[in-house]
Formats: structure tokens, sequence, C-alpha cells
């Protein structure tokens, strides 16, 4: 299998493990997907460059591809296609559009015009974190008209693969209570996985036990650390500077905040207490707040690579709640500390 080059920490890196999920993607291009596969992850936890790899396995499986990820810097990352349908592209003018709904409008005309042109008999549309732009809404729309796309579609195809990722965990219940789409997980990188990704990183740097403690193997803060010379304080400020987490903090009540320093210590703490209306508040704030997840089965067909341990506290993991990762868990705790001790 080709792997990627994916770009980390101011180099370019070939894509690093994940050979379960990898596995998966080949699964998905033998038979197709039957429902539009949407994949749930912390952010940062790696879903864009397992898109981008996946891209690059439909593509040697004989489809046409376009991938869509609202947030990439330049029309290239945000709009990457197969290079058989780059013509078809600029024909229709896709690289003018920055409206996201748009583009992925574009891309489905793009990819029924390659089959009726007999460019390919295969296609796939990959939409990466395209939730947040669009709003929870228009997302209940969107894998509505995927699932459209594979069932009642105005083209012969001979398969298609419909993924779409997501770190708002918000969306989640809004797509899960409908039937239109399958639902999957996706984790923090495995320890041996995360620690080839350490090892790419120069010396000086501190020991991969603390690194993994901190990071839980999430690619996004490890990046972060080594961009401020790991220091862990000025990365922890930062987030709970744009997180919002300080206001927030002092917004509750002093019930609220008892609560949740006892989630900090063990984020199960959640579903111990879920007859409370303050827990059940709580507990939305943190999935609107991409800080906690919800992950209550570690069946492996429900999730992309594979699940986390089924507890380990030291990493925020519980077995029905986890904290994105242990950074995340940091913040709050030293948020609230930080309020006690005004007090």
């Amino acid at each position: 299998m080709k792997k990627i080059k994916v770009g980390f920490a101011d180099r370019k890196i070939e894509f690093i493990d994940r050979d379960v999920a990898l596995k998966q993607i080949e699964n998905f291009a033998e038979r197709g997907t039957r429902f539009p596969i949407v994949i749930y992850g912390p952010e940062g936890c790696g879903k864009t460059a397992l898109f981008r790899q996946a891209k690059a396995v439909l593509e040697e499986y004989g489809y046409s591809v376009v991938y869509v990820n609202p947030s990439g810097e330049s029309i290239e990352e945000r709009f990457s296609i197969s290079e058989e349908l780059r013509g078809l592209a600029e024909e229709l003018g896709a690289y003018l559009l920055k409206d996201i709904s748009s583009l992925i409008e574009k891309a489905v005309e793009i990819l029924y015009i390659a089959i009726r042109r007999g460019i390919r008999r295969r296609i796939a549309i990959l939409a990466d974190d395209v939730f947040q732009v669009i709003g929870l809404d228009k997302a209940e729309i969107l894998i509505k008209s995927f699932l459209n796309m594979i069932e009642w579609p105005s083209i012969d195809y001979e398969k298609i693969v419909v993924l779409v990722s997501s770190s708002e965990g918000v969306s989640r219940e809004r797509i899960g209570r409908h039937t239109w789409a399958d639902i999957h997980i996706m984790w923090n990188m495995s320890r041996e996985g995360f620690k080839q990704l350490y090892e790419v990183l120069s010396e000086p740097k501190p020991s991969f036990e603390d690194v993994w403690r901190i990071t839980g193997g999430n690619p996004r803060i490890l990046e972060k650390l080594y961009r401020a010379d790991w220091d862990i304080d000025f990365v922890i400020s930062r987030m709970i500077k744009e997180k919002d987490i300080h206001l927030w903090i002092y917004s509750l009540n002093s019930e609220s905040r008892d609560i949740l320093m006892d989630i900090v210590d063990d984020p199960d703490t959640i579903l111990y207490k879920l007859y409370n209306e303050k827990v059940k508040k709580l507990l939305k704030e943190l999935i609107e707040k991409n800080l906690i997840v919800s992950i209550w089965d570690r069946e492996p067909r429900l999730w992309i690579d594979t699940p986390p341990p089924e507890k380990d506290l030291e990493l925020g993991i519980g077995k029905y709640f986890a904290w994105q990762t242990p950074l995340h868990r940091e913040a709050i705790r030293r948020d609230l500390e930080m309020y006690i001790s005004k007090q």
C-alpha cells in the first residue's frame, strides 16, 4: 500500500500506524458502503491524516475520489481530487468555490459526470470535518443526501464509498437519531504508533512516558507541545482561553463545580449521577466544548482502528466516558483549582 506524506512539526513524514483502520478502509473499498460512514473522534486524533491516506487507498482500488475539507488552508487542501477528475473540476469551476455546501454539491456533480463519461465506475466522496462549518441542521440534510446518493443514484455506478468525519460530539446525537448513517468512533493513536511519531521529533524533548501521559496519543497535542518548546503550562493556558473555560467555570454554581471536579477524577461520574439535572447540563456543555467523549461500547466493529482501553484513569479514560486527552482534563483541573484558591 502506498503511504502518503503528511505535514507534522515542520516536516513531511510518512503516514504512521492505523493498520487496523487501513484494513477497514480496504474493506469499504472492496464492498462499497451501504450507508454513509460517519466517523467521530477527539480533535486532533488524526482523522484528517486518515482521510488523506484513505483517498490514496481508494484510488489504488480503482476509485475516482473527491476529498473536501473546509479547514484546509489552500484550495488543494480544501478540495483534493483524483488526477483523472482535474479536467472536470476546472471545466465546472470547482476550484473557484469557497462555500463548503456548494463545494460538496459540485463534488457530487463531478463524480456523476465521471461515471456518465465512462471515466470510472467506482466513486468515493470523503467529507472531512464539515459539520461545524455547515451547521447542525444542514449536517442532517447532508447525510440524508449522501444516503440518497447511495440508494437512489441518478447514475449506474459499480461501487460507492462515502466517508464523513467530525470532532463535534454535539452533532452525533442529531445524526444518530436517524437511520441514515453508520456511526463509528476513532480514538487517539495507539501507544506503539504514537511512539513512532514521537521519535520523529528531534532532541531535546521530554521522555516518551511524560509525553504519553499528557497527550494520551493525540498527534495534534504532541505538535502543539513541540511548537511551544514543550511548555505544558503555555499549551494548557492557550486551551483554557480558546475554549473559554475560565468564564464557563466561573458561571457554574458550587455544586456543579464540585461535580466537575469528580468528573476530572473519573469521567464515569457522569453516568453514576445522570439522575442529577446539573450533571446532564454539565455533560451537554462538556460535549459542546469538545472536552468529553461518550465511548459506551468497545465492540471493534463500532470503531475505526482500535478502541481505547476499558479504563485508564491516568489518561482520563473511563468505561463509558473519556476526556478527549489528558491535557483537556488538566485544563479543567487547573482552572477549577485556580478558582478555588481565590475564594
